[in-house]
């Protein structure tokens, strides 16, 4: 059987609102887990409390993810005017 190799190039990646969107999620975790924390014993009497520990879990890798988007956000911005100045210099 034959590779199959692509006839065309990949598009080009869509960039859109990264860091709104990742703090919106990160911002949904928090508020699940705060939504879930006063039935905390009857998730640990239903074996259940995974749950809450998800959504901890969920806020606070988004905690990382909303730090590592800002700092990408910000890197392609500081790259684009790095390209214009040598453009017109």
């Amino acid at each position: 059987m034959a590779k199959w190799t692509p006839k065309h190039e990949a598009p080009e990646p869509l960039e859109g609102p990264v860091v709104a969107t990742i703090t919106g999620g990160t911002i949904l975790w928090f508020v699940l887990f705060l939504v879930q924390l006063p039935f905390y014993g009857w998730f640990a009497d239903h074996g259940h409390t995974w749950w809450l520990w998800t959504c901890l879990a969920g806020a606070g890798l988004g905690c990382i993810g909303i730090w590592y988007v800002r700092r990408r956000d910000a890197a392609i911005k500081r790259d684009a005017a790095r390209n214009e100045a040598a453009a017109e210099g």
